[in-house]
């Protein structure tokens, strides 16, 4: 591993909205292609990665109907979308070459292996990317929560948050042009500006745990590498 590396195994957090592009949901192949290049590019360097990704595309589409439901069926139904985006991130990874595992929190032994602490930890330090899906296997917890508890678990340097924009703003930079982003912030600071980073159960998880997370745009080729060698992009939060 090259000396430059600031991070030796990272969770990188993308959400399922993500996976749409300029869709309204589904997945984006060219979208998907790129994540993965990303992805592989990294690796090659020699760091660990896992993924966690959201279910918001696939979900989005049925979310009409999800309002009718109960809470508890809602949430599984958004666990077996992550499945979806998980098996897609996979199959995109294996094409150009990279070694996966997926592991779901909900057994699905056909399709993936169920989630081992020790196995995805072997399976990194293998070089193996591990696609950790179906969220934590409870309802009332978002994939947010579900990375900050898997990284914590595989003992990961730091959640890498690859979003849409380019970190964390004051405000929504859609509605707001004006909107400043910041550089840096502690995790109480999160708390208390009722910021858009992770919702504050992960944020809390993170903070106990003193793990940092870096919340920048995914969708800016080359950021992924950027950000494992130590350059200043997105917004860094930590205690």
């Amino acid at each position: 591993m090259s000396k430059d590396i600031l991070f030796k195994r990272i969770l990188l957090k993308l959400s399922g909205e993500s996976l749409s592009g300029e869709n309204k949901f589904g997945i984006e192949s060219k979208t998907l292609q790129q994540y993965a290049k990303e992805v592989k590019e990294v690796a090659d360097l020699g760091v660990q990665v896992a993924l966690v990704v959201g279910g918001g595309n696939i979900f989005r589409g049925i979310s009409e109907a999800a309002y009718e439901m109960d809470r508890v069926s809602a949430d599984y139904m958004g666990m077996l979308a992550t499945v979806i985006n998980a098996l897609a991130l996979q199959n995109a990874l294996e094409k150009i070459g990279l070694n996966t595992r997926a592991q779901t929190a909900i057994p699905m032994n056909q399709i993936a292996e169920p989630f081992i602490r020790r196995r995805a930890i072997r399976h990194l330090e293998k070089g193996r990317v591990v696609i950790f899906a179906a969220g934590t296997g409870n309802p009332y917890f978002t994939t947010d929560t579900a990375a900050v508890l898997r990284a914590v678990e595989i003992e990961a340097d730091v959640i890498l948050k690859g979003t849409k924009v380019d970190g964390v703003y004051t405000e929504d930079p859609v509605i707001n042009p004006d909107a400043r982003m910041f550089d840096e912030l502690s995790y109480l600071e999160v708390v208390k500006q009722g910021l858009r980073v992770m919702d504050s159960t992960a944020i809390t998880l993170s903070m106990d745990n003193q793990l940092p997370i870096i919340v920048f745009n995914m969708g800016e080729k080359g950021n992924l590498k950027r950000v494992v060698m130590g350059e200043q992009i997105g917004t860094k939060v930590r205690g």
